[in-house]
């Protein structure tokens, strides 16, 4: 029997698979099994023209065909010669090019050739070619040899070593690249066309194989194939592979933020240069921050990007600032992402980004799709999905659906740091095809992660398939071209047509995909969060990053409203600069590795300043408006002789009251005076306590404190109205009491209950966990016995230590906590403080768990000593109820989250983040846990559990190892979460009344001052009724300083009316983009559920809340 015959004797499927991998061993040899390894660490002197390294033993190969050894940075060397034989299985290789394709897993990796350094690589620039010679000839040899050192936390690999031997005539292509080509034709026809598999099989049968030992005549063989096979051509180009040159770039991971510098020009150097020879390549590139920082810094690398985006061979497809964590922030921090990048896009590159380009964050918030529309961008993208670890994410193409219904065309990219390999390239193209029913799909070849791009072997490669007349359509093209051609015929969906409420978790399927045409009409609709399942410790690891956001977005915000309420009363400039860079550091520095907590100690050790510049610039200039503000707020009457003005500002759009600290050292004299506080309003005394704690700590976690001075306070109630202020005086007296005479004690200090007018709360004598929390409105305890556990578990064997929670942790409990003491700290008329200490995980936790008067929530002010190694600690707090959903807060919204879920894509949710609160509740009763910095949440139908911290150790070894000062809120309520105003109360929570103690100077007060009303006592700055919504920020335009903006957030998914003056000097409020445009809207001052809005107003103040001037200035 022939072999034509015993081709035609098999399935189509089988001889087409029995001639690729046949005519592939004719010019294609694994090396695996030939390696000589040592893991000594040598010097390359002693390897490199020596021939000790054939006295090596032979690698020895795992199951995957891969060379492992050992994780920890172990070195590894690798020696072989190769030797060009005369034929390959009976095919004559003189002449031939000779390439060795080499992939690794290692950290570090030299690849030598004889004797001289070819290439160097790393566990991002993971894969190479080396043309070895251009032209062989039976006999010659080359001398390879490999350094490898393997990853900190991995074992390493020589994942796979190949010779190839191909042809220069691309008119007889070797039996490599053929077989290719008919991979790549089974690939489509398989699914697609199975009735062409038997045609496919019929032009192969005819192939002579006894010519196999005569190069030409048998690549005349493979060209008579070839001549077989055209009528699939036509077929297969009606097939397009779009390609966009890439290299994803992390600002910080594995190396510090410098380096990134060095390997954005090194990137873009080699883009640039690799269009002069390669015109069709186009390439995109996002984060507008590291524009920023070429064009400062290597100006004339930046003006040859600009050169390049103007001619259309350069995408800048970015939409925000960076590419940033999007689970940890905040809404307004998203907001500044968009503002900054597309305001920076369209300064420097002349148009904004259409493309929100977010391939590696870790999970996408369910508003991001209203707050990409309204900065202007058309399209999301991203890669990272394909990483979920339960449930593959089922869609292509399709439309994300936001909170408020607003959809945005979204796109599942290919694979990022890919090479130019078409058997991949069409297996990745069948699969889209089939999902989408779409004949154009998008590949991006090049480098990635720590840069790279695409290598001047890819793009001869993609060249070569581009001439291919058995591979799709392949052309170079921008992601914007492609996204259009795809959507072209896609229905566009009105985003405002009808209220959600904050259950997450639907996809549909409206109507069959097309096939065959490149529109899709309409698109499968994702109605849900994009939750990554995976990299769920980032919501905790590394706290200091979390503080340190946590406190830049709050004084940030308030630094601006307050510079544009001082510069609207006069004689403050709003430092719009300072503003902006404060802002920039933050937005840089919640880049998806930096925020997240999940790199090297190096790179903290850049960021960490940042943070605390930006934030002492927002406390900075909030201090400095505050004063200017309170120098306008002129008292009358006069205060008491030689007593001390306290003026408290309120921030919040709704009336806040609040147990405020003075500290005694700020007061003249305070050694020598007690002091009592007093309402100018009414003249009555105010009640009062001293205490020497205070529960706000500005000391980031894991630094050194500073220096513990005992720190006395004068504690006073106050309420404040909305956006507004309120003075009272500090009025000095002769008294014998000191607060050396505290704490104050309660009656029986053996019994630990905590109790005001909202709750009473009891802990256990013996575990120092909570027995019961009860309200007047629900007098059975919300919580069961024992709440408040402080549960460790050991958290190991993940490859992404710092990223993930180990999925079986909860089957590794370690030992239960200890009590160490129970003390009562002080039991005053307007405060209370027990102080539990615990031992758990090698590790002091401290608790006090604090009672205010004037709140509905119990405080548990926790200071850790964590030195615990691959362990996760949380608190739990089993309920007395069942909840089928727990709801969460994320940016600019909430979700709900079921309980027990049985759907795998929600199982798969078993930690899930959450930004200021998240709650627990039934139908009578809920119990809301509300954090200050604090974002990992898991939830039962009877228990909330708060992710407290974790111990990794890579690939930051130390992380989190020292003291941490952290605050939670447990608030009982009645009913569910928008009936016991959760958002509002965590909202205050995170956001401290602020003072002016003394009154400030004023020396010129302006003609806008001397026509103040009122008694200056207290008032509203900005009338605004609406306490169903949120003042998420009030600043100067970016454009024109005559015009404010105020952005604004429906806070319980209702709609909102917006009780703000829509007119101001007769100019209309008017409704903006994020970007400050105008936008048409029917009613400027409604909002819809879960809506966003910005409004842009000139100058304006409440005027009836504003103080009369003294006489002597009013002279």
């Amino acid at each position: 029997m022939n072999d034509a015959s015993r081709v035609e004797s098999k399935s189509p499927k089988t001889a087409i698979s029995a001639t690729v991998q046949r005519l592939q061993g004719l010019s294609q040899r694994s090396l695996q099994t030939a390696w000589h390894l040592t893991q000594e660490d040598l010097p390359k002197a002693a390897v490199l023209g020596q021939n000790d390294w054939q006295s090596w033993p032979i690698a020895s190969t795992n199951a995957r065909d891969h060379i492992a050894w050992e994780r920890g940075q172990k070195p590894l060397w690798l020696c072989q010669q190769i030797v060009v034989p005369e034929t390959l299985n009976d095919f004559p290789l003189e002449g031939l090019t000779l390439q060795l394709s080499l992939t690794w897993w290692a950290e570090a990796v030299a690849i030598y050739v004889d004797g001289e350094l070819r290439q160097e690589g790393d566990l991002f620039d993971y894969f190479g070619r080396i043309k070895l010679s251009d032209r062989v000839t039976p006999g010659d040899t080359f001398h390879v040899a490999i350094y490898l050192v393997s990853p900190g936390h991995d074992d390493g690999a020589l994942v796979r070593s190949t010779v190839m031997y191909e042809t220069a005539n691309p008119a007889l292509p070797e039996p490599g690249f053929v077989a290719d080509e008919l991979t790549v034709l089974q690939t489509f026809a398989d699914p697609f066309a199975p009735d062409k598999l038997s045609d496919l099989a019929a032009a192969i049968a005819p192939l002579d194989w006894t010519t196999v030992t005569q190069q030409t005549p048998f690549l005349k063989e493979l060209r008579a194939l070839r001549d077989r096979l055209q009528p699939f051509s036509a077929w297969i180009k009606q097939r397009q592979i779009t390609c966009v040159g890439h290299a994803h770039l992390d600002l910080a991971w594995l190396w510090p933020v410098a380096d990134t510098w060095r390997a954005a020009e090194r990137t873009f150097r080699s883009v640039l240069a690799l269009q002069q020879d390669f015109p069709e390549m186009t390439y995109t590139h996002s984060s507008p921050a590291l524009f920023d920082w070429l064009e400062t810094h290597q100006p004339d690398l930046f003006q040859a990007v600009l050169t390049a985006v103007k001619g259309g061979h350069w995408s800048i497809d970015a939409g925000l600032w960076v590419e940033p964590e999007l689970n940890t922030l905040g809404g307004e921090s998203l907001a500044r992402q968009i503002l900054y990048g597309q305001r920076y896009a369209q300064s420097r590159f002349g148009q904004m980004s259409a493309i929100a380009w977010l391939p590696d964050s870790f999970g996408f918030s369910w508003q991001l799709p209203q707050l990409l529309k309204l900065g202007g961008v058309d399209y999301f993208a991203t890669q990272k999905l394909r990483w979920n670890e339960a449930t593959p994410f089922p869609h292509s193409l399709f439309e994300w659906q936001g909170l408020d219904e607003t959809r945005i065309t979204s796109l599942t990219l290919p694979p990022i740091g890919s090479d130019i390999d078409a058997p991949q390239m069409a297996s990745y193209a069948a699969e889209w095809e089939a999902k989408t029913g779409l004949t154009e799909m998008l590949w991006l070849p090049g480098m990635g992660d720590h840069g790279g791009g695409p290598t001047r072997d890819m793009l001869e490669r993609a060249r070569r398939w581009a001439d291919s007349p058995f591979f799709p359509e392949l052309r170079f093209d921008t992601p914007l071209n492609h996204l259009q051609r795809l959507t072209a015929g896609t229905e566009t969906v009105d985003s405002t047509n009808r209220p959600l409420t904050a259950n997450g978790g639907s996809s549909s399927q409206a109507a069959t995909s097309p096939t065959g045409e490149a529109t899709a009409t309409p698109l499968p609709v994702w109605n849900d969060e994009l939750y990554l399942e995976l990299h769920r410790g980032c919501y905790t690891v590394h706290a200091d990053q979390k503080w340190y956001n946590r406190r830049c977005e709050d004084a940030l915000r308030e630094a601006e409203l307050y510079s544009a309420i001082a510069q609207m009363l006069g004689h403050f400039a709003y430092p719009q600069a300072a503003l902006e860079t404060a802002w920039k550091r933050v937005l840089f520095n919640q880049f998806h590795d930096i925020l997240p907590g999940t790199a090297i100690p190096e790179v903290f050790e850049t960021t960490n300043p940042d943070w605390q510049a930006a934030y002492d610039a927002a406390q900075g200039i909030r201090t400095d408006a505050l004063a200017a503000i309170a120098a306008q707020l002129l008292p009358r009457p006069l205060p008491p002789t030689g007593a001390i003005s306290v003026c408290l500002f309120n921030s919040l759009s709704w009336e806040q009251t609040a147990l405020v600290e003075v500290p005694l050292a700020d007061l003249p004299n305070h050694s020598d005076w007690g002091w009592r506080v007093v309402d100018p309003a009414t003249g009555a005394t105010v009640v009062s306590q001293l205490s020497p704690y205070s529960d706000r700590s500005d000391t980031p976690p894991c630094q050194a404190a500073p220096p513990m001075e005992r720190g006395d306070y004068l504690l006073f109630e106050a309420t404040v109205p909305p956006v507004g202020y309120r003075r009272y005086w500090l009025v000095p007296e002769a008294t014998e009491s000191t607060a050396s005479d505290l704490p104050h004690q309660p009656s029986d200090p053996t019994t630990f209950e905590l109790k005001n007018d909202f709750l009473s709360a009891e802990v256990d004598p013996v575990s120092g966990e909570l027995r019961s929390l009860t309200t007047p409105a629900t007098p059975q305890s919300v919580l069961r016995n024992s709440a408040n556990q402080l549960q460790a578990f050991r958290d190991a064997e993940q490859y992404w230590d710092a990223w993930d929670i180990a999925p079986d942790y909860q089957d590794h409990p370690l030992p239960a906590a200890t009590v160490a003491s129970i003390t009562w700290l002080e039991s005053g008329p307007l405060r209370q403080r027990l102080r539990v200490v615990r031992h758990v995980a090698d590790s002091r936790i401290q608790q006090d768990y604090v009672l205010e008067r004037s709140q509905p929530y119990l405080k548990v002010v926790t200071t850790a000593d964590w030195q615990a190694c691959q362990v996760v600690l949380k608190a739990a707090f089993p309920v007395t109820f069942e909840a089928e959903a727990a709801t969460y807060e994320i940016p600019f919204g909430a979700i709900a989250r079921p309980t027990a879920p049985t759907d795998p894509h929600e199982q798969a949710k078993w930690e899930v983040p959450a930004y200021r609160w998240a709650d627990l509740s039934s139908e009578t009763m809920g119990l809301s846990i509300l954090t200050d910095y604090k974002h990992g949440f898991d939830a039962h139908p009877d228990q909330l559990r708060l992710t407290l911290l974790k111990a990794p150790l890579w690939p930051n070894p130390q992380a989190d190892r020292g003291r941490h000062q952290f605050t939670y809120g447990l608030y009982p309520h009645a009913g569910d979460w928008r009936t016991g105003q959760t958002p509002q109360h965590a909202i205050a929570f995170n956001t401290p009344l602020q003072l002016v103690v003394g009154q400030p100077e004023n020396p010129a007060l302006s003609t806008d001052v001397e026509k103040l009303e009122g008694e200056g006592h207290e008032g509203s700055l900005l009338r605004w009724s609406a306490a169903t919504t949120h003042l998420a920020a009030l600043k100067q335009s970016e454009d024109d300083p005559g015009q404010y903006i105020l952005r604004v957030w429906d806070l319980y998914g209702a709609g909102a009316q917006l009780d703000v003056d829509l007119l101001v000097d007769g100019h209309q409020v008017q409704r903006t983009s994020l970007l400050e445009a105008a936008i048409a809207v029917e009613q400027p001052a409604q909002l819809r559920p879960w809506e966003i809005a910005t409004l842009k107003t000139p100058a304006f103040i409440n005027k009836s809340c504003k103080p009369q001037p003294s006489a002597a200035a009013s002279k």
